[in-house]
């Protein structure tokens, strides 16, 4: 007598991969999408962009559209805006724009090496006191700029710096905030094992940290100049109170005494509008710059053994 074979349905399979031997096994459920989150992050999107739409739709107004048109939408007097900007008191807005190039670009480079020398040292270092340095200098963290602004003029004063570039420019080198990320960076970055097979082999401190530690924290270098460039190119309060030449003034301060004078002129309202959307386009083109950087990073770390 013979018996049937089972036929290919009716044959037991082997369970599916990552499913416990067993349970029932059905098709793929479809993958359900978090709206709640989204719909936060939707909103929290919309809050940081609406300004931003603002400013490029204004500043494509004249005088007259920018008061009796609708907020959204766009003008005809871009091209006349930018015109009447760039010659409003023999360009003194190009003198700002480059006044903000000087102080975020120098500031954030100076920085930049004071944060990685420091944090490297606070990383690959052992001495007595380390441990309490980097907590006094991460406790400047916790301290608002705000409270700092005041005595640092009055030292400034004393020094006879201020309403100078150097009276902005000196405060802004030392970043407890980059000190903090460039010495978390290098104990991430640099193997200690490293290090000794540099001094093995007859380098000095001086070469093993720039030819060495200093391209292992690249990375976290560019991070570091990202965020004291945006700080410093933002920044109001510091230059506010140490300049008093107005051809010293930054792209901030110049702006705010700019719409200080449109409540006399309501004329130069539009040239604000403007110039706050100028002022934008050098930090979009450091991101796009920058952004190639933070890939070679995401790169190298996929391939390391």
């Amino acid at each position: 007598m013979t018996t049937l074979a089972a036929p290919p349905s009716a044959r037991k399979r082997p369970p599916a991969a990552g499913t416990t031997p067993g349970t029932a096994q059905g098709p793929p459920r479809p993958r359900r999408t978090a709206l709640l989150p989204t719909a936060v992050l939707a909103l929290g999107a919309l809050y940081c962009l609406l300004p931003v739409a603002w400013v490029l739709v204004a500043s494509t107004k004249s005088g007259t559209e920018l008061f009796s048109t609708f907020s959204f939408l766009p003008g005809t007097g871009f091209t006349g805006n930018v015109t009447d900007l760039s010659a409003h008191r023999d360009g003194v807005y190009w003198q700002w724009m480059a006044n903000s190039l000087l102080y975020a670009g120098l500031g954030a480079v100076l920085s930049t090496a004071v944060s990685a020398c420091a944090g490297y040292a606070l990383a690959m270092y052992r001495f007595r006191g380390r441990e309490t340095v980097f907590h006094v200098i991460l406790a400047g963290v916790l301290v608002p700029p705000v409270i700092l602004a005041i005595p640092q003029y009055l030292l400034m004063a004393e020094a006879g710096m201020a309403d100078t570039r150097l009276s902005v420019l000196l405060p802004l080198i030392l970043s407890p905030y980059g000190v903090y990320l460039g010495r978390i960076y290098a104990r991430a970055a640099i193997p200690a094992e490293l290090i000794e097979a540099g001094r093995m082999d007859g380098a000095g401190e001086g070469r093993i940290f720039l030819r060495i530690a200093v391209p292992m924290m690249a990375p976290g270098l560019v991070t570091i100049f990202l965020f004291q460039f945006v700080a410093i190119w933002n920044n109001f309060l510091l230059p506010y109170i140490m300049l008093g030449d107005d051809t010293k003034f930054p792209m901030t301060v110049g702006l705010f005494t700019l719409l200080a004078q449109g409540s006399n002129t309501p004329a130069l309202y539009t040239l604000v509008i403007t110039g706050a959307l100028l002022a934008i386009a050098p930090l979009i083109a450091l991101f796009l710059v920058i952004q190639r950087f933070w890939s070679l990073d995401l790169l190298s770390g996929a391939v390391k053994s």
